[in-house]
C-alpha cells in the first residue's frame, strides 16, 4: 500500500482565502458564533479524505457537493479518495502505525480503538455537535468515544434489514413475511424449492458478513464475551445458533462462503435470490436503473424489507453497519480538519446528505431523525432506526483494543463459516473461535 503526501505547501493565497471564506453562504459567520469552537485552517491548508466506495451513488454526489461548498467558502482545497470496503479497515491500520497517510478518514465499527492514541481528540466538537442536535445516539458515541473522549465523530449507521421478493414469498406459501427464526427457516426451505433461494454472506464482508454472524448469535443468546470481557463464545447457546445456521445454509444459493459485500446485492438484481441481508442499496439500485432496465423496474416493484426475524432471545438484536469518522494525529492540519468535519455536521450539509443517500445512511444526531427520507417510502422504515437500536459488536463487554481486533480477524464469521460448510464440526468451530478471540481479551 502505498499512500501519497502533499509535495508542496499551499501558498499562503490559501489562508486569505480562508479569511475570505470566513462566513458561509448567505452570510451567516462559518466557525464563529456564541458558544461555538472556532477553528481557523492552517495557512496553506488543503486535505486528504478518504472514505469507503459507496453503495448508493447520491451518498457520494452529496458529500463531494457539500465539500465544494466548504472550499469556497474557506479556499482549503479536499481531496476525496474511496476504497473497498474491505480495504478500508487495513489501510486505516497502517496510515495509523507509520503516521502517514490521509487526514481524515472513514473507518468501521470500534476500529478507531485499535489505535486510540494516534488520532486527534475532537471532544470539542462533538460536545458542540451533540448539545446543538439533540445528542449522539448511544451506539455510534459508544464506537467514538474512549476514556470518556470523543477519537473520531460518529458519522452513520448503515442499517441492515431483511430485503426479499414479495411475489416469491407469497408463491412460496407464506402470505407474510415470518417474524420468528423458525418460520424464517421454513421459509428458506419453501423457496429453495420453487428455485428462489436465500443467500447469506459467510464470507469476510465487513457488512454483510459481520452483520448476519452477530445477528444468529445474539438472535439465539450467545456472546462473545461477558460484562467482563470474558470471553463465553463455547456456549450452549452459541451451539444452537451454529445448528440453526448450519440449517439455513442448506436452503442458501451455492458460493455464499466465499461473498464480500457486494455479492449478494449482484446476486440479488439478478434475479437469483428471493431473500437477502442488506442495506437499501439493493432496492435503491434497482429503482434508479428500472427506467433503462425493464428487469430492474420488474424487481423494484416487487421488493420489500424488513426487520430480521426474532430469535429464542425474544427481542430483536441486530448488528448496523456504523462508520466514524477520524483525524489522524499526524495531520498538519488539525484546524483545518476540524473546521471541515464541523462543515459537514452543520444543518445543511448534514440533513441534505441523509436525505440524498436515499435512506443508506443512517444520522448519528439525533435531530435528523424526522429526515423526510425515511417516510417518503415505506421500504425506508426498517432502515430508519438503525443508530438508535444498533447493539456493539463488542457486547456485552467493553469495547476497545480487544473487541476491534476480534472483528478485525473475523473470528465470529469464520466460525460459522467453518461449521456450515463441514470444516468443523459446531463444537471444535466453538473451541477455536474461543481460542482466537482470548488471543485479544487476554492481552
Amino acid at each position: 500500500m502505498k499512500f501519497t503526501r502533499r509535495d508542496l505547501m499551499r501558498t499562503t493565497a490559501g489562508l486569505a482565502a480562508g479569511v475570505a471564506g470566513s462566513r458561509l453562504l448567505g452570510g451567516t459567520p462559518a466557525f464563529a458564533q456564541a458558544a461555538e469552537p472556532t477553528y481557523t485552517p492552517e495557512a496553506g491548508a488543503s486535505l486528504r479524505v478518504l472514505r469507503w466506495s459507496p453503495f448508493v451513488q447520491g451518498d457520494e454526489d452529496a458529500w463531494i457537493a457539500n465539500t465544494k461548498k466548504f472550499t469556497d467558502a474557506t479556499g482549503v482545497q479536499v481531496r476525496i479518495d474511496k476504497e473497498s470496503w474491505e480495504d478500508i479497515r487495513p489501510k486505516a491500520a497502517v496510515a495509523a502505525n507509520v503516521g502517514s497517510g490521509p487526514d481524515i478518514m472513514w473507518v468501521w465499527f470500534d476500529d478507531a480503538h485499535q489505535y486510540p492514541d494516534k488520532l486527534h481528540d475532537v471532544t470539542e466538537l462533538a460536545d458542540y455537535l451533540g448539545n446543538k442536535y439533540g445528542g449522539w445516539y448511544d451506539g455510534g458515541k459508544d464506537y467514538a468515544t474512549k476514556d470518556g473522549k470523543f477519537i473520531g465523530l460518529p458519522l452513520a449507521a448503515i442499517g441492515n434489514a431483511i430485503v426479499y421478493r414479495d411475489s416469491w414469498v407469497k408463491e412460496a406459501g407464506f402470505s407474510e413475511f415470518p417474524k420468528d427464526t423458525d418460520g424464517f427457516l421454513e421459509l428458506c426451505k419453501a423457496l429453495q424449492k420453487i428455485g428462489h433461494p436465500a443467500g447469506f454472506t459467510h464470507g469476510h464482508g465487513v457488512g454483510d458478513g459481520n452483520n448476519y454472524a452477530h445477528w444468529l448469535l445474539w438472535s439465539h443468546g450467545g456472546r462473545m464475551v461477558d460484562d467482563s470481557g470474558t470471553v463465553v463464545i463455547n456456549s450452549p447457546e452459541t451451539l444452537k445458533s451454529i445448528q440453526y445456521a448450519m440449517e439455513l445454509y442448506k436452503t442458501f444459493i451455492p458460493g455464499t462462503e466465499s461473498w464480500l459485500d457486494v455479492n449478494n446485492n449482484r446476486a440479488f438484481l439478478a434475479g437469483e435470490l428471493g431473500v437477502i441481508a442488506n442495506g437499501i442499496s439493493a432496492y435503491r439500485t434497482a429503482q434508479i436503473n428500472k427506467d433503462n432496465d425493464p428487469k430492474l423496474a420488474e424487481i423494484a416493484k416487487d421488493i420489500r424489507t424488513t426487520n430480521l426475524p426474532i430469535g429464542p432471545v425474544g427481542k430483536s438484536v441486530e448488528l448496523h453497519q456504523t462508520t466514524t469518522a477520524v483525524i489522524f494525529d499526524y495531520t498538519p492540519y488539525p484546524n483545518a480538519s476540524k473546521a471541515y468535519l464541523k462543515f459537514m455536521f452543520e444543518q445543511e450539509q448534514m440533513a441534505d446528505w441523509i436525505e440524498k443517500s436515499l435512506g443508506y445512511c443512517c444520522q448519528s444526531l439525533k435531530a435528523f431523525a424526522d429526515n423526510p427520507v425515511w417516510t417518503s417510502d415505506p421500504v425506508a422504515a426498517p432502515y430508519s432506526k438503525a443508530s438508535e437500536t444498533l447493539r456493539p459488536n463488542g457486547y456485552s463487554g467493553p469495547l476497545g483494543y480487544a473487541s476491534a481486533a476480534t472483528m478485525a480477524d473475523y473470528v465470529l464469521v469464520d466460525m460459522y463459516a467453518r461449521a456450515v460448510t463441514g470444516q468443523a464440526s459446531p463444537e471444535d468451530a466453538m473451541a477455536e473461535a474461543e481460542k482466537r478471540a482470548n488471543r485479544y481479551y487476554r492481552v
